[in-house]
């Protein structure tokens, strides 16, 4: 099983992305704090799309949206099939005939 790790403090990130604007390579942000260059361009291009810098992004409300609206049409498609199969058991089980007691042939 990987290991992952706990995520970054918001001001952490927002500290890293201050100092990348400021001038300071990103690489010279990944020698000196924990995180991977990749991991600070990553942020530096997200904050970007959220102050509207950027197009080619969803910003993180979008993204925070667009994970609410799966989840919940993840749910919707769950709830559909149980309806489905209790329909389907009613239709199978409405087409039975029904068994009346004492009715039964004496011979």
């Amino acid at each position: 099983m990987p290991r992952t790790r706990t995520p970054y403090p918001t001001e952490f990130r927002e500290q890293l992305v201050a100092l990348a604007r400021a001038g300071r390579s990103v690489e010279s942000l990944a020698r000196e704090y924990e995180p991977c260059a990749a991991t600070i361009h990553d942020w530096f291009k997200q904050a970007g799309a959220d102050d509207g810098d950027r197009v080619d992004r969803l910003t993180s409300a979008d993204m925070d949206e667009l994970r609410q609206l799966r989840k919940e049409v993840r749910q919707l498609r769950q709830e559909r099939d149980i309806l489905s199969k209790g329909c389907q058991w009613m239709r199978h089980w409405s087409e039975q005939p029904l068994a009346t007691p004492g009715l039964h042939k004496t011979t």
